[in-house]
């Protein structure tokens, strides 16, 4: 994204657009006040043991940078980022070129050293070992499970920014939304990784808090630091695997397409096992949070459904000839592999599980009812925002479609646990599978959490196939235009 103005041209030919780059200088001071107000924010929240609203604070801190210094240096605010669009470029892609990446890391870095030494001494707590907790893992957890959520959710960040705020054709069309689903990644990650490993994401902030608590030891930002540039390169191969046009392949392949539905399914369920297992507080709003990036990165790729009763209800309704059986099977199985791979690996970072169904003191016809109608709610906003050509949004479509999880998982979650997602119930049910195995009990558990995800399935699925045929009356308009069209 570069700052464009427009410049009249008196050549009878009307306005010109001129591109015009910020400086250096001027890029180098952008990224220095975006990446000291969110470390500093960062520390500000941990020092003053802010609680349940930090994540909240530190992601909008984010956004507004985002957005008013986006068009300046890019808004990278962090070295993962920098080094995910240097990687792009070498691959052929959009992307930083090495030199500004080094730039860029060098003054990020020591906007987070200032940042953490500010907040410091703001709050008199210098030599206190406070902001180390968001660079060592948590109580009880091992350097592998705080490292496996570092790499994850930097990847999941830097995947993000590449997909909205670096890939040619949201460039083009110059998305609003781009900040928005940024910010919600930290959202999504602060909540879903805080217990295991402090929800860095970013070695900025790493080195920043480790250095700053040096007097008590220095070290974990080291390893903190490793994890997270995995993160970004796994997040530059992934974004090479589902945009080939931005790298000079293909535009539309079926496989980038399958692919799009693996990772965003994954992310989103992922996000759900870490906050239930982590027993967040704001668990609903972390996932609708996750979802909602995620739409808005792989939306234009795959369609971002994440979820077979999405694609059950979309191929229902029919209003894409292009999407037939065999493309919803292909979708399907892909979102169901990424649920069942999500939940082996929520599971073994807390080397711990949760058994799907009603919760204590519920029926499975009360848990029936409640997936069936908020499976409904999800998957009709899906069709009505993003499907019909007469209430679709071009912007508002990610954060209506994330805004059902919280509708739903507030409402519902202490009746069913708010699943809504066949993908969700075949992760959790086998990540729960898998941590109870036992030779003599393993096959009976095995089969009972089988049985109880088909009927979850079951009411999911059906809330999907009632919000296809309510769709198809109340938006029965599309039709009649795409006939008068047809006619004309």
């Amino acid at each position: 994204r570069i700052l464009t103005t427009e410049t009249s041209v008196l050549s009878g030919r009307g306005r010109c657009i001129m591109a015009v780059q910020p400086s250096m200088f001027a890029k180098c001071l952008a990224e220095y006040v975006g990446t000291f107000f969110l470390v500093f924010t960062v520390g500000c929240n941990v020092l003053g043991k802010t609680g349940l609203w930090a994540c909240v604070s530190i992601a909008s801190v984010l956004m507004i940078a985002i957005y008013s210094l986006g068009a300046i240096s890019g808004a990278n605010f962090n070295p993962a980022v920098s080094l995910a669009l240097g990687i792009t470029k070498s691959l052929g892609g959009p992307g930083l070129e090495w030199q500004a990446v080094g730039i860029y890391c060098t003054v990020q870095l020591v906007a987070g050293l200032s940042a953490a030494l500010s907040a410091y001494v703001l709050f008199g707590q210098f030599g206190s070992v406070s902001l180390r907790a968001v660079v060592q893992p948590g109580p009880g957890f091992s350097v592998v499970s705080a490292g496996s959520c570092e790499l994850l959710y930097t990847c999941m960040l830097c995947f993000v920014v590449l997909n909205v705020a670096a890939a040619t054709k949201n460039c083009q069309e110059r998305n609003q939304y781009f900040g928005l689903a940024i910010a919600f990644v930290i959202i999504a990650g602060g909540y879903a990784a805080g217990p295991v490993s402090g929800g860095c994401f970013n070695p900025a902030v790493a080195l920043g808090a480790d250095a700053t608590s040096a007097p008590s030891g220095f070290g974990w930002s080291l390893a903190y630091i490793g994890f997270q540039v995995l993160g970004a390169a796994l997040a530059a191969g992934l974004f090479w695997l589902v945009r080939p046009s931005d790298f000079g392949g293909q535009r539309g392949s079926f496989l980038a397409s399958v692919a799009s539905e693996f990772i965003g399914t994954f992310f989103l369920v992922l996000t759900v096992g870490l906050n239930v297992l982590g027993k967040s507080p704001a668990a609903a709003l972390s996932i609708a949070a996750a979802l909602t990036s995620m739409v808005y990165s792989l939306g234009d790729v795959s369609g971002a459904h994440f979820n077979p009763a999405v694609t059950a209800a979309i191929q229902t309704a029919g209003r894409n000839s292009e999407f037939g059986w065999w493309s919803a099977t292909c979708y399907v199985t892909s979102q169901l592999a990424a649920g069942q791979v999500a939940g082996l690996i929520f599971c073994s970072i807390w080397a711990a599980s949760f058994p799907l169904g009603p919760a204590s003191g519920k029926t499975w016809l009360q848990a029936a009812i409640a997936e069936f109608v908020f499976s409904f709610v999800l998957c009709f906003v899906v069709l009505s925002v993003a499907v019909s050509r007469t209430t679709k949004t071009s912007q508002m479509f990610g954060l209506a479609i994330g805004s059902c999880v919280i509708v739903g998982g507030a409402a519902i979650g202490s009746i069913s646990g708010g699943s809504l997602n066949p993908a969700v119930s075949l992760g959790i049910s086998t990540g729960h599978a898998y941590t109870s195995i036992d030779a003599s009990r393993f096959q009976v558990l095995a089969a009972t959490q089988f049985v109880k995800a088909r009927i979850y399935d079951v009411c999911e699925v059906a809330g999907a196939l009632a919000a296809a045929g309510i769709f198809q009356i109340t938006h029965h308009v599309d039709t009649e235009v795409s006939e008068l069209k047809a006619f004309a």
